[in-house]
């Protein structure tokens, strides 16, 4: 906590459930917090509930410039556009974050057009749920979650520090370190093409009636399915050549037990069954 001592008033950009989860956990810490977000009854169910102190839905300089750290929890798009449109608005000396899922795409062009005395130190939270809104903000989601840095040449250590702080303080379990290009190919394997693998099941198959029949196996490889069409759409684009990549990695092993099956090659198919098991339970034992 030493490091936010000149960092108590907090901005969060976005009142989704990121956002409304950021701000939950901090106020609950006794930070200041506010909002800009573009519903007014999403500012009043978070000021109901005490998430925040206090929030506007208009971009407003007298506002912004009170903020020591600045969360952006919003579509990479739009985050690169707010920052082109506002960042004269921001405090000088003040630290941006975000909790974008692509980095490539986004971090190079805030930086490039950064003011001199600002900073902003690109991180992830590896966390969320199926369904987006305020509504469903909590904190506790973040308690067995992952938390990445991705810094740049940039970035100070002192900001990187303070970045890696906030993930200490929000509860997430581990803090890790990786540049753009280790976070995008990552998140290409372990987020983005598990989603594509949950649409492809759902999509494939006409499913109202399964769901009298399925069981935990079905239900938990397709959770994430239910999926913000316009986000993930903008995620996928933004890193296509990781996301193609990875793809067509999934579909090389896939022909391969396709093929072991259909050739009736038992050995095979329990090698990659031995591998699987394997390598899942490190996950298990994290």
């Amino acid at each position: 906590m030493n490091g936010f001592i000149n960092y108590r008033k907090v901005l969060i950009v976005g009142l989704g459930m990121i956002g409304g989860s950021y701000a939950q956990k901090l106020s609950s810490l006794g930070f200041e917090v506010g909002a800009l977000t573009r519903r007014q009854q999403t500012l009043d169910y978070a000021l109901e509930r005490g998430y925040i102190a206090h929030g506007q839905t208009e971009v407003m300089q007298a506002y912004v410039s009170q903020f020591d750290l600045v969360v952006f929890a919003l579509y990479p798009h739009i985050f690169v556009d707010w920052i082109r449109r506002y960042q004269d608005y921001l405090k000088p000396g003040a630290v941006l974050t975000d909790v974008t899922g692509v980095k490539r795409s986004v971090v190079p062009a805030v930086q490039e057009m950064l003011r001199s005395d600002l900073e902003f130190v690109p991180a992830h939270p590896m966390a969320g749920r199926e369904r987006s809104g305020v509504e469903y903000a909590d904190s506790r989601l973040f308690a067995d979650a992952n938390f990445i840095v991705t810094p740049t040449e940039r970035n100070t250590p002192e900001g990187i520090e303070l970045i890696r702080t906030l993930g200490c303080i929000l509860g997430f379990r581990h803090i890790a370190v990786l540049s753009l290009e280790e976070h995008d190919e990552m998140i290409g394997f372990l987020s983005q093409l598990t989603h594509c693998i949950a649409v492809t099941l759902m999509t494939c198959k006409e499913s109202e009636h399964l769901a009298e029949y399925t069981g935990d196996s079905f239900r938990d490889l397709t959770r994430i399915a239910r999926i913000n069409e316009h986000m993930w759409t903008e995620l996928f684009l933004d890193n296509k050549d990781e996301l193609l990549a990875q793809m067509d990695l999934f579909l090389d092993q896939f022909t391969r037990l396709r093929d072991a099956l259909s050739g009736g090659d038992t050995e095979t198919m329990k090698e990659m069954m031995r591998l699987s098991t394997a390598r899942r339970a490190a996950f298990d034992k994290k």
